[in-house]
Formats: C-alpha cells, sequence, structure tokens
C-alpha cells in the first residue's frame, strides 16, 4: 500500500475539447431542469492518442489502463492491493473508512483517514488480520451503527456483525442469517440502522424486499415487498427510501425476461429493463401499502440531505431528485458531460457538500460531475469534472476532505509475481482532496475530456446518399465499406505470451508461452500471413465481464459491482439487470439493416443427449465432414433475449468444453453452405479454456485447428473478397503475461487486411468492436465505442486475395483421453523441431499424488455438460493446474517455489462465478 501524490499534466500539453452534437440515441429528458453540459477545444481521438503506448506506462496524460483512458486522479491517493472495492463507508466520526473488497486475499479493509493506511485487513484468508469464514461481499455497504461501534458486512445470506474497537480495528465477528427462499438467496443491498441503533433496515436484493432486523439479536422482526432487485436505502424521518434496480413488479401482458429467478419489465430486443423505481416505507404505519416513485433506469445509490433524496440513475446516466415533503420527482439533473454520447457514463455516487456543491461519480468516465445545488426545486448549475482513478464507485464528504473510493484503482498492477501479470492482479484505491475553486474544476475538465478521448466529431455521419468511394473503414458511418461480411470469433481467456509469446518479430516472452507454434501452428500462420498484433488489450477481468465488452463495448454496471458474490448472475445472458438499455452489437446491426447469424455467443442454454459426450463429438465432426451429413448428436442452445434467438443457429451449441471446436466448426459448416454468411456472424470457440477430458494442449489445438479450417473455408469461397475476419479472445484471465495481464492475442483476417505486418499501436476490444461498427454502419452503442477510433491502419485499400490454407494440427486432439473415442484416437502432423515441444500427459512419479488431487478437484468445477459455467473454477487454481500440465507436472509457476495442491495455491480465495454448489 502506498500514497501516491497526484501526476500533473504539464498545462502546455493540455489540449482542450470540445463536444458539438447531441448523441442520436437517446433525447434529453428531465423533470423540470436540462442541465447541458459541455466544454470547448479540440483534441485527437481515443485510440490514436495513445500511440504505441502500453498499459500501465505513466505518460504525460496519465497512465494509460486497458479501457482506452488515461487515469491522473485530483489530489492524492492509496491504492490497496487487495482487489476491487466492492463498496465502502465513512465511519460516523470521520476517522476511519470501511471497504469490502474482492478479487483478492481479503473481504473488507478498514483505512485510517488520518494516516491513510489500511488499519485492518478481514478475511478468510491466512494474511488476512483477522478470519472470518468467507470473503464474499455483496453490492452494496458494510455499514456502521449510529454510535459507531458496529459494523455490518453484507454477504450472501445475510451479514457479519463487528465489534468497533475504539481504535477503529474490527473484533468479535458474528453471523447474522437471513435465510434463502428456496432458490432465491438474500443477497443484501445496502442496510441503514434506526437513529437508536436498535433495528437495521436491509435491502434484500435477491428476494425483492426490506427486512428490519433487531441488531442485538439478528431476528427478522418485519418484511416488507418493494420492487425488483432492492439495492440503495436511506432513512428520513420516518420513512425509507429503496432504490429498486430492477423497477417495479411486472404486469399483466408486459413483456418480461428472467433476473434472478423474477420475470421483470423488459424490452424483447435489447434485452433490458424498462422500469426503475424507489419504494417508500413508511415506519409510523409499518402496515400501511408500500409507495413507489418512478425514477430513471437501474437506480443505484441514494443519498439524503436538505429535504431531497437524490437517485443515481446509472442507465439513464442521470440523478433523480426527490423532494422528501411530497415524494414527488422535482428535478431530473442529467450527467453526460459530452455531447457526442448520450449513454454510458454511468452515474453511481452522490453527495452533498455544505457548501452546495452536488458531486456525482460517473463510473464509466473515471470522473466526479460537480454542479452547484441550493434546493431541491432549484436548477442546478453545471461547474464541470474532476479526474478520478479507474471507476469511482463511492464518495462522501469528511470535514471539508472529499473521499472518494475506485473500485478498480490502477488498474491489474498488484505486484503478484516478478515473472508477469494477470488480470486477477487488481487494485482499487481511495482518493481524497479538498474541493477546489470552480475555476480549478473547469480547467480539470479540459483534462477529463481528454483521458476519455472525448472529442468533437468522433463519430461521424454520412448525409443522404452517399456518394463515397467504397474502403474497408469508412471515415463516416453509413458510407460504403468494400467489406460486406465480418466474422467475429471470440476464443477464451488467454494472454499474449501464452500464445504467440514465442515469436521473435513480436514484443513476447517465450519463458511464459504455453500454447506456442506446435499447439497452434494455424494461429502462428495467419500472424505471419495477415499481421502480428502485440499491443491490444482486453477489457474485462474475467467471462462474464469479456463477453459484455463485445457484445456492448461495455460491462454495465451492475456487473461490475456484482463482483463481489457472482451469484444473483455471472453470465448476464439470463438477467436483464446486465443489458444497457442502448442493445446489443447484433440489435445495431439489425437497426442499420443488416443480417446477423449467430453462433453460440451470448447463448445460454444448451441441452444436449446424454450419448453426446467428448468423443463421441469428435467422431461425429470426422463423419460430417467426410460425407456432408448432418450431426448425429442433435445439440441445442438459446438465448432468453428473444433478438437473439431470432438470429441464432440453434443446433451450435455453446460453452461447454466437453464438445470440441471441430464439431461446432462442422455445424457452422454446413449452416455456410447451405446459407451463406450474414452481414455480422458471431462465434464463440470455447475448447481454449480448457478444463474438459482431453489434455489443455489438446484443448488448444482443437480450438486452432477449427479457426485454421473456418478461415481456410470463408478465403476459399466467392465470399473472401468481400470479408473480415476478427479474432479475439474474450478476457485474458487464464495466464500470465510480462506486459501486463489484459494484453491479449488479436488477429484481423481480410483480403484488406495489412499483411505481414507488425503492429504495435494501442489497441483493445472496444476498438475492434468500434472498427466493425464503422464497416457495417452500425451506431456506437454508448460512450465508450463512440469515443475509440476505428482500426483504419489495420487495413489497406489494395486487396490481397491470396487465401489461407488451414495447417495440420501438431498436437495429438484425443491427447490425455482416459477413454479413446470409437474412430480412433487422433494422430497429428509431426512437430516443427524448432518450436517447443507440447507437453507430456504422462505424470511423473512424484507428482502423481498432487495431480490425483487436481483431478478430484477439476471433477467439481461445471466445466462440462449442460450445466457447464464459464470460469466458475477458482482462476488462480484453474491456471496453476494448466500451468502445470502444459509443464509435464515438473515446473512450478511462475514465482512460486513447489507445486501446490488446489487447496493450497495462492489465491485460491478468489470468490468464482458461482459458489453455491
Amino acid at each position: 500500500m502506498q500514497v501516491i501524490r497526484q501526476r500533473r499534466i504539464n498545462e502546455k500539453a493540455q489540449v482542450s475539447l470540445l463536444g458539438r452534437r447531441v448523441g442520436r440515441r437517446t433525447a434529453l429528458v428531465t423533470a423540470c431542469i436540462t442541465v447541458a453540459l459541455g466544454v470547448t477545444g479540440t483534441a485527437v481521438a481515443s485510440t490514436q492518442q495513445f500511440g504505441k503506448q502500453q498499459v500501465g506506462q505513466i505518460t504525460a496524460k496519465g497512465q494509460v489502463v486497458s479501457s482506452d483512458q488515461y487515469i491522473d486522479p485530483y489530489g492524492d491517493h492509496l491504492v490497496i492491493n487487495d482487489g476491487k472495492i466492492m463498496s465502502s463507508t465513512v465511519s460516523p466520526d470521520g476517522t476511519h473508512l470501511a471497504a469490502s473488497v474482492t478479487d483478492g486475499s481479503v473481504a473488507l479493509n478498514i483505512v485510517d483517514l488520518k494516516t491513510w493506511k489500511v488499519l485492518q485487513r478481514v478475511g478468510n484468508s491466512a494474511s488476512a488480520d483477522l478470519r472470518i469464514s468467507g470473503n464474499d461481499v455483496g453490492q452494496e455497504g458494510p455499514t456502521y451503527s449510529p454510535d459507531g461501534k458496529q459494523l455490518w458486512l453484507g454477504q450472501t445470506d445475510g451479514y457479519t456483525k463487528f465489534t468497533v474497537n475504539p481504535d477503529g480495528t474490527l473484533a468479535n465477528p458474528v453471523s447474522v442469517k437471513i435465510p434463502a427462499d428456496g432458490p432465491k438467496h438474500a443477497l443484501v443491498g445496502a442496510a441503514v440502522f434506526s437513529a437508536d441503533g436498535a433495528v437495521v433496515y436491509s435491502a434484500v436484493n435477491g428476494q425483492n424486499r426490506v427486512v428490519a432486523i433487531n441488531a442485538s439479536t439478528g431476528a427478522i422482526q418485519q418484511s416488507w415487498t418493494v420492487g425488483n432487485a432492492p439495492r440503495g436505502i436511506v432513512k428520513v424521518g420516518d420513512k425509507l427510501y429503496v432504490s429498486n434496480e430492477g423497477g417495479r413488479a411486472a404486469r399483466p401482458g408486459e413483456t418480461t425476461i428472467n433476473s434472478y429467478n423474477t420475470q421483470v419489465p423488459a424490452n424483447p430486443v435489447t434485452g433490458a429493463t424498462t422500469t426503475g423505481t424507489v419504494s417508500v416505507i413508511n415506519l409510523a404505519k409499518p402496515n400501511a401499502a408500500v409507495a413507489s416513485i418512478d425514477v430513471g433506469l437501474h437506480p443505484t445509490a441514494l443519498y439524503a440531505a436538505k429535504g431531497a433524496v437524490f437517485v443515481t440513475n446509472t442507465a439513464t446516466d442521470d440523478v433523480s431528485v426527490i423532494k422528501t415533503s411530497n415524494d414527488k420527482v422535482v428535478q431530473t439533473i442529467a450527467t453526460r458531460p459530452w455531447p457526442e454520447a448520450s449513454v454510458g457514463y454511468e452515474p453511481n455516487a452522490v453527495t452533498l457538500t455544505d457548501d452546495g456543491h452536488l458531486l456525482v461519480t460517473l463510473g464509466r468516465a473515471n470522473a466526479i460531475a460537480v454542479y452547484r445545488y441550493t434546493s431541491p426545486q432549484e436548477p442546478v448549475s453545471y461547474v464541470g469534472l474532476l479526474p478520478t482513478d479507474y471507476f469511482p464507485s463511492e464518495i462522501a464528504t469528511v470535514g471539508k476532505q472529499i473521499v472518494v473510493s475506485n473500485t478498480r484503482g490502477v488498474d491489474a498492477l498488484r505486484p503478484t509475481t516478478a515473472a508477469g501479470h494477470g488480470t486477477h492482479d487488481t487494485t482499487s484505491s481511495v482518493q481524497h482532496f479538498t474541493l477546489p475553486s470552480d475555476k480549478t474544476i473547469k480547467s480539470e475538465t479540459d483534462k477529463v475530456f481528454q483521458q476519455n478521448g472525448w472529442t468533437n466529431g468522433a463519430v461521424k455521419e454520412a448525409k443522404g446518399k452517399s456518394k463515397a468511394k467504397p474502403v474497408p473503414v469508412p471515415a463516416r458511418l453509413g458510407d460504403p465499406s468494400t467489406i460486406k461480411h465480418v466474422f467475429l470469433i471470440v476464443k477464451e481467456n488467454r494472454t499474449y505470451d501464452q500464445v504467440l509469446g514465442d515469436i521473435p518479430q513480436g514484443n513476447g516472452d517465450p519463458a511464459l508461452t504455453q500454447f506456442g507454434e506446435n499447439v497452434t501452428p494455424n494461429q502462428h500462420a495467419l500472424a505471419e500471413q495477415f499481421g502480428l498484433y502485440d499491443n491490444t488489450y482486453d477489457i474485462g477481468t474475467n467471462s462474464a465481464e469479456g463477453h459484455n465488452w463485445l457484445m456492448q463495448a461495455d460491462n454495465p454496471e451492475y456487473t461490475e459491482s456484482s463482483a463481489g458474490e457472482y451469484l444473483r448472475s455471472y453470465d448476464t445472458e439470463d438477467d436483464a439487470l446486465g443489458h444497457q438499455q442502448s442493445g446489443f452489437l447484433w440489435t445495431g446491426a439489425q437497426a442499420a439493416d443488416k443480417t446477423v447469424r449467430d453462433f453460440g455467443e451470448f447463448q445460454q442454454f444448451l441441452t444436449k443427449p446424454a450419448a453426446a459426450t467428448w468423443q463421441n463429438l469428435y467422431c461425429d465432426s470426422k463423419n460430417m465432414a467426410a460425407t456432408g451429413q448432418g450431426t448425429a448428436y442433435p445439440l441445442d442452445s438459446s438465448s432468453p433475449i428473444p433478438s437473439l434467438n431470432d438470429v441464432s443457429v440453434p443446433g451450435f451449441p455453446k460453452f461447454d468444453t466437453s464438445v470440441p471446436d471441430v464439431y461446432r466448426e462442422q455445424i457452422w459448416q454446413q449452416d455456410f453452405e447451405k446459407n451463406g454468411p450474414a452481414n455480422l456472424n458471431m462465434f464463440w470457440l470455447s475448447s481454449d479454456h480448457t478444463g474438459g477430458p482431453a489434455s489443455p494442449a489438446a484443448q488448444v489445438a482443437d480450438n486452432d485447428l477449427a479457426v485454421g479450417k473456418m478461415v481456410d473455408t470463408i478465403s476459399h469461397s466467392k465470399y473472401w473478397k468481400d470479408s473480415a475476419i476478427f479474432v479475439v479472445e474474450d478476457d485474458s484471465q487464464a495466464g500470465l503475461d510480462h506486459v501486463d495481464g489484459h494484453r491479449a492475442p488479436i488477429q484481423i483476417i481480410s483480403p484488406y487486411a495489412q499483411h505481414g505486418v507488425v503492429d504495435s499501436h494501442y489497441y483493445s476490444q472496444i476498438t475492434m468492436v468500434r472498427t466493425i461498427e464503422q464497416i457495417l454502419g452500425i451506431q456506437p452503442m454508448n460512450q465508450k465505442d463512440s469515443a475509440a477510433t476505428p482500426m483504419t491502419g489495420a487495413f489497406t485499400k489494395k486487396a490481397n486475395l491470396k487465401p489461407f490454407n488451414a495447417l495440420a494440427n501438431r498436437t495429438s486432439l484425443t491427447d490425455g483421453l482416459s477413454t479413446p473415442p470409437a474412430c480412433g484416437v487422433d494422430t497429428p502432423a509431426p512437430q516443427d523441431p524448432k518450436a517447443a515441444a507440447v507437453p507430456s500427459t504422462t505424470v511423473p512419479a512424484a507428482e502423481q499424488g498432487v495431480a490425483a488431487q487436481w483431478n478430484t478437484w477439476k471433477s467439481h468445477q461445471r466445466l462440462t455438460g449442460p450445466n457447464a459455467v464459464p470460469d466458475y473454477a477458482n482462476p488462480a487454481q484453474m491456471n496453476h493446474l494448466t500451468w502445470y500440465e502444459t509443464h509435464n507436472w515438473k515446473q512450478p509457476y511462475p514465482g512460486e517455489a513447489k507445486i501446490f495442491a488446489p487447496n493450497d495455491v495462492p489465491g485460491a480465495y478468489i470468490p468464482s462465478s458461482d459458489n453455491d454448489d
């Protein structure tokens, strides 16, 4: 932990910025007031300004992070190396901050606000100062009692109650349980105490109710039904105000989509919720009906002051002001600083200073919006923005100090091993400063604009019928492209170094390469023919985030804030709360009159015959390829999102590591031969996740062969002349990289791709999405892809029509199987003697005992079958197992001295995507 003085940008290097036009997607709707936000100036767009900078690099504009942004927070900050802060609360006397954290070794940090040091670490790891049973934490809290002598930490089915010592440390953890309601865990949201500290009122997020808990006994004294997914709660006099992130209950005949076993009102196209409410409970009349106030979408944080309750509506990017004397929304404050885009800033916390400044954190903009406020009905005036660290999520006033908790701190830079970085090396930070003058705030606004790449004219559109000459990546949306068919192939979890670190022309570390050329000959050949990209970043930490970034150009705040439990939902395909109101990549394509075909991406459910084992599907794929016959084992994937089911191939399986990718390739091959491609074709090829019945090297080789054969087919077809294939990982969490854990392999394959180059420019998943949007004329979905620069430099106007010839696999696809397939084991092509050898599946005698423990662990990880869950397995454990298997059980994980059994792995405390089994 360390306190770092803010790095000030050289004033001469600053470039002011201008937003010119209002975003097309959503009109600004407010109650009583419209707040216009904007500053002046011009600058280059986001991706271009990074040049060849790398994530983690400190520049004059700030530190580069993996989300197309710089960070350089105002004031000072304490970097916390215990994972991501989910929520935080300042003690009543203003001396300490309690922060719940995840993705690290503990569940709770106590920070001394005088010394700005972490005073105590609480969790279930040996490194914790105080041990509790689990590291799972909810979206909101922790909560201090009014006298500061108790602290309640929200966890899966209730709370852990602590005694607060005079020095601010915690003691005497006691579990306070709220029972599950069938399949619905309590999943508590925020809590608030009665004035005398005798009762705790808890928003029971998973059960759509609020309960009153006796603070001494833990007994539930009363329960009220509220809206869907109650999250925030404040007490004003005799009333409780509760934000319902999923809105009101559905009415008969309404379109609904599931959210944690509740059908909530939702849009069938975007899959997003359509209502947001605040429930009002009258404690003076506890048996009276609960009142409801309509607000914006995804209401999250609540803050009460001076006769008003402020509600951050995270999905509609505004703040509702409720006058508490009549419980009416009297003002809606827009929090959309950049006129080019009307969604995607994600306001998620709010506070009011004594001198009348209203401060709103904008999570996805890494900023605080500042307004002048006088009374509920008096229109606010916009002052400007202050920069924060990565994803601010809480804000509070402590005397004259402003204290901000930043969920992702300074990105994945936690020091864990000198050998490389992983995506789970996450940090967080606590930022503090005295609110500067309005003049200084306005000057800092330019800096926020520059750090986000918000520029004038970032989204240019053709007017009327375009007469422009077709080019691969048009400068304006709606201008013609030479590319008519886009193929987006999403793979699973690999870093750049894991796969391409052995290519000497790129910036790789061969010592971290696990799946080099003899395992991935096609990926290496594709890089040689169509270009090597060695400075591209995935943004998410895991699959839930990664697929959201690719399909929504964002990981919505709901998913970001749920990472401490992941019980309500992980893959948010089956949760309306995880969908942004502006839709998905495929809905944008449809709106642009483009055809779409989906092969597994964002599919949630899978049915398969009992006989559809990996071995049988492998043999079936060989028969399909040889005879052209259909599959003997028809599978069925589906999605709860109607607009996706309408364009999906039902026989293409979703994630399941017991389905070989060569089988998926054959399902696609037959559809391609029959129907040809759509304008947008989306794929999820997941064998390189590993964990199935074959060895890790075999599964990665299976994935490599499937992709190679797909590119071969497309490049030898009549569609090749106007096609582009984008190959990307959903995330890069499954290994280490010497530059940054978010660095991942990508490939751009097209007659118009820059052949044979090494491109070291900074790119990200967002810039790839924006490139696809630009090619197909799709409106950007939010401020993130609106600000991103298309990858124009990766393409050339002159087509090179040379096709790609797939290479045979050099690693046996059946390697590691305990039962060989009936059609025989796979005999691979000869390996290249100059490339790294494929690992052996034979376990040395000395490690057979620990390998047996790993096999037992693996059998419980839901890696295969209809109920397979991406990332269910603990990531640290999964990465260690894969490393051991790919190094013949002879080499410890980088930075460690020995081979560990599963429960001894450092990092085995990181919550998985689902921990209720």
